[in-house]
């Protein structure tokens, strides 16, 4: 069986502020922090966190005793631990009355804190911390850092321990966009170890799919790049050296819906580790009948659509017409709205799921020597939490509506704990090919978990001090998530499939 640990606790973050601190002298946190271990407001983020960690299973035998390691249990003192977030952008365009808030686009401050404090104790006085993020093109880094409270974070481990959490903006180049057409363009540091070139070769999850890479688009105006790491036998991603050399990597996704691949959790929240995004296979050009998976019937005003935009594509990337095509996007919108399927955006996207996929099979078979494929099984661990206390529905993941859930999911599988991250939405993780794709992929495993019966939760309820044992299918939420509008219909669990729901002592008032 295949453990993870499910924590409930209220669902938002008021209350508590930067640097996020517990609010409570936990016997394993004064070893760290001496007389300021409590620092805060009372903080069930935080509690959640260490509750996850201990559903998991991680140093168990410990728990409640000044001597509680538990990500200790999986790398050793003087290491290097990198942090991943989710730090997609800086705001959420639902916040304009449609029900949602930053807060369900990004990790929240609170558990970056919880978990890099747990980091700290780990690593010892001669290990180092990181958190490592490429965003979105569009995100300003700074006001992520000050949203986050990361600079107050910072400041409180110099003064305290007089240690360095190092924060990295892992992107090359930052975007303007207007009318969704990039206006400026700005040249950024990167990662400062560096970017590494990791191949799969015939490992890749592209391998017989059928799709051809001439129709792969990525990130940007040019789809040169993009085919050409993906063409020839080859399948190349340009990932952090950062990430790449560290002893331990903790993934921290946000719980929420993905207008590509359905879901945006563990397996998806890979996509920040690069530092050229243009490398990543996002769609294929044209309809399902043409062999790509652009959008889903050949309708002529879709075809239209396509061949302007690669029409426009040359031209943009040589800064030609731009206000034209801002204007095109304006009409479109006017008269279209957002909801037409465009870009893969829908559930036919055959593309980024196996891109997703790819990342994974990257990181967990490399380290600071290089890839190694043939190893009989990963060669990386990878802890993953995630942040789904305050989740995102509907139009995700850029403008998704807040979901009170409440949850905190942390593993060493990331198909398992996203596996408890779907049950929790209420859809079925047989129609979600970036879940069930690597549960039946003959390469490489990234996951231990064959089908969802492996599956064992170890979940412990708001305030509660011990964890219950559940079964993959006793783990729901009061109602399904709101699908993105291309997934409406078509990632929802059935009636006759549903998980079983029970009544939840552990929910509190929003």
């Amino acid at each position: 069986m295949i453990r993870v640990g499910l924590a409930r606790c209220r669902p938002g973050y008021d209350g508590i502020e930067a640097p996020w601190g517990p609010g409570k002298a936990y016997p394993e946190l004064e070893r760290l922090f001496g007389d300021r271990a409590a620092e805060g407001a009372e903080n069930e983020v935080y509690a959640a966190v260490r509750a996850a960690l201990f559903g998991l299973g991680l140093d168990a035998a410990r728990f409640g005793t000044p001597d509680w390691n538990p990500i200790g249990a999986l790398v050793g003192p003087g290491k290097r631990i990198v942090l991943k977030p989710n730090l997609i952008r800086h705001w959420n365009p639902a916040s304009d009355g449609r029900g949602g808030s930053v807060a369900s686009v990004i990790t929240h401050g609170a558990i970056l804190r919880a978990v890099a404090d747990y980091a700290f104790l780990a690593a010892g006085p001669d290990g180092t911390v990181a958190i490592a993020e490429a965003p979105q093109m569009d995100c300003d880094f700074e006001k992520i850092r000050a949203i986050l409270g990361l600079d107050a974070i910072v400041d409180f481990y110099d003064d305290v321990l007089g240690r360095e959490l190092e924060v990295i903006d892992l992107r090359r180049e930052a975007v303007v966009f207007e009318d969704g057409i990039i206006v400026d363009r700005k040249r950024l540091p990167g990662d400062p170890a560096g970017y590494r070139a990791v191949d799969l070769g015939d490992k890749s999850f592209f391998t017989g799919s059928g799709l051809d890479p001439n129709r792969f688009r990525g990130a940007d105006y040019d789809p040169g790049p993009t085919a050409t790491q993906h063409s020839g036998g080859r399948n190349a991603y340009l990932l952090s050296e950062t990430v790449l050399s560290a002893d331990l990597v903790i993934n921290l996704p946000k719980l929420k819906t993905h207008k590509k691949t359905g879901v945006t959790l563990s397996l998806k929240n890979l996509v920040g580790i690069n530092g050229d995004k243009n490398w990543l296979p996002h769609h294929s050009l044209g309809s399902v009948g043409e062999g790509g998976d652009e959008f889903p019937a050949s309708r002529l005003i879709d075809r239209l659509r396509s061949r302007a935009t690669e029409i426009a594509r040359p031209l943009l990337a040589r800064g030609l017409f731009g206000g034209l095509f801002r204007a095109y996007r304006r009409v479109e919108t006017a008269t279209r709205g957002d909801q037409f399927i465009r870009s893969g955006n829908w559930y036919g996207n055959r593309t980024t799921w196996r891109m997703c996929c790819d990342l994974n099979r990257c990181l967990y078979y490399s380290d600071q020597t290089g890839l190694h494929l043939d190893a009989p099984a990963p060669v990386r661990t990878v802890l993953t939490i995630i942040d789904g206390v305050l989740a995102g529905e509907g139009e995700g993941p850029l403008a998704p509506a807040d979901v009170p859930l409440g949850a905190v999911i942390a593993g060493t599988d990331p198909v398992a704990v996203d596996l408890v991250a779907v049950r929790l939405m209420g859809f079925d993780e047989q129609k979600l090919e970036t879940v069930r794709g690597p549960m039946e992929d003959a390469g490489p495993r990234i996951t231990a978990v064959r089908r969802p019966g492996d599956v064992r939760v170890g979940e412990i309820a708001r305030g509660e001090a011990r964890a219950t044992e559940r079964s993959l299918d006793e783990i729901g939420w009061e109602r399904a998530f709101v699908a993105h509008a291309g997934w409406i219909g078509h990632v929802e669990r059935g009636a006759g499939s549903a998980a079983r729901r029970r009544e939840d002592p552990s929910r509190g008032e929003a």
